[in-house]
């Protein structure tokens, strides 16, 4: 080290959309990526997925001295950079989807859960883009990082926290240098089922040279004039949400009740499996996920035709054919067929797939239970912090510079603890 020696940022994507961002904290010769996803935009219609097709369109970070030489045909400037890691906040695609374009020399930390989850995600490799000259399925290493254990990468040390998203096994990240300490949100909340963890994880960034924050809950600021925007309708805290649900169990005794949840959404589905009065039945897949990942066995069936997972347990299965006569015992996942459904039940879409109406499945989904007379009933509770928690956040950590990622209008974001920048994509600023 020397006294020249400075701390920059790199800032490759996710600035002004809602996902997507990486970001290069760099010192001397060592240097960290954090997040590696893809920015979600369908209506963009891409011919394919292809590493050239997402950095054309700015889906990913056009990030050098991290990717894969298989897919940028440029080696890795092992001269320049001596050290090297990337980190994963959390499971959702907007954070991970592009982790196997990472070069597989360079190691990949994330929290214990993200890590143990990711792989049993993408068995049949539709989660993540594939990694080049491996089969679709596979899943690049990635090492589960020991909570609030310091890891060096060089002479920058990265500290994983846990916090609280909608993604289970939600991180955030504090990044300290030389000269610099930084800290990283990743998707942040406190209305979710740890708001203390997240208090601890500000608690230790308190004071930092930089906090980078997530910014959702001011992406919409022409929708707060009436009323909360749409991403904050709804229950108030993931623990109202179950309250709902297990109380439409009690005012609807008689009656067939489906549901679906996110599959990244598992302490969501822990919680109802834990306090339902019905037996709670999960599609295969679903159940498979909880088993391979958690090691926990749950009752489950298979759909028509489907082939049976070897690793559960046929004692637990439930006949499909049983689920569709019932009205009273199970409260059951519905992933497709909804027009086996019983005239006149129940379904819960709880952030569920078809996640909205820019998804081309979703007017027929609706329809299908609208023909069937089905009471469709929307449960959803946001994964972000919103515009209140937001300021309280930046309070509790109190930083000497806010650098707001991740929100359609960071503009919005302020800090009365300092100074705010707001970066450009591909800037550098130094610290």
């Amino acid at each position: 080290m020397t006294l020249k020696d400075k701390t920059t940022i790199t800032f490759y994507n996710g600035l002004t959309t809602i996902g997507g961002p990486m970001i290069e904290v760099a010192y001397n010769k060592s240097h960290v990526l954090f997040d590696l996803g893809e920015v979600y935009r369908p209506e963009l219609e891409l011919p394919d997925e292809s590493y050239s097709t997402l950095i054309k369109n700015q889906l990913i970070g056009d990030v050098p001295n991290f990717y894969d030489p298989l897919l940028t045909g440029q080696p890795i400037n092992h001269q320049r950079w001596e050290h090297a890691a990337a980190y994963m906040s959390h499971l959702h695609l907007d954070h991970s989807k592009a982790l196997n374009f990472l070069a597989p020399e360079i190691p990949l930390y994330a929290g214990p859960l993200t890590a143990r989850l990711l792989p049993v995600l993408n068995e049949n490799g539709d989660f993540l883009l594939p990694a080049a000259g491996h089969k679709p399925n596979y899943t690049r290493p990635i090492i589960a990082a020991k909570y609030q254990v310091p890891i060096h990468i060089g002479e920058i040390t990265l500290t994983i926290w846990p916090s609280d998203h909608d993604a289970y096994g939600a991180t955030g990240l504090i990044i300290t240098t030389p000269n610099q300490t930084l800290a990283y949100t990743g998707d942040i909340r406190l209305h979710g089922y740890h708001p203390d963890w997240v208090h601890q994880f500000l608690a230790a960034a308190r004071g930092c040279d930089a906090l980078i924050v997530e910014g959702t809950g001011v992406s919409w600021p022409e929708e707060k004039q009436v009323q909360p925007s749409a991403e904050f309708t709804g229950p108030r805290t993931e623990i109202e949400l179950t309250d709902q649900i297990i109380q439409l169990e009690r005012v609807n005794e008689k009656r067939q009740l489906t549901f679906n949840t996110y599959p990244t959404n598992v302490e969501r589905l822990l919680r109802l499996l834990e306090l339902s009065s019905r037996k709670v039945v999960l599609h295969a897949k679903r159940a498979h996920l909880l088993k391979e990942s958690l090691q926990q066995d749950y009752l489950y069936y298979y759909l028509p035709g489907e082939q049976k997972i070897a690793n559960l347990n046929p004692q637990l299965a439930v006949d499909y054919e049983k689920l569709l006569a019932d009205d009273h015992e199970y409260l059951w996942q519905v992933v497709k067929n909804y027009g086996d459904l019983q005239v006149g039940g129940l379904y819960i879409h709880s952030n569920a797939e078809p996640l909205g109406d820019f998804d081309p499945a979703y007017e027929p989904f609706i329809q299908t239970l609208m023909d069937r007379k089905i009471e469709f009933k929307a449960l959803s509770c946001s994964g972000h912090a919103d515009e209140k928690e937001l300021k309280q956040i930046i309070s509790e950590v109190q930083p000497k510079a806010l650098i707001p990622v991740h929100t359609l209008h960071p503009e919005l974001e302020k800090n009365p603890f300092g100074k705010r920048i707001l970066p450009k994509r591909n800037q550098t600023i130094t610290l």
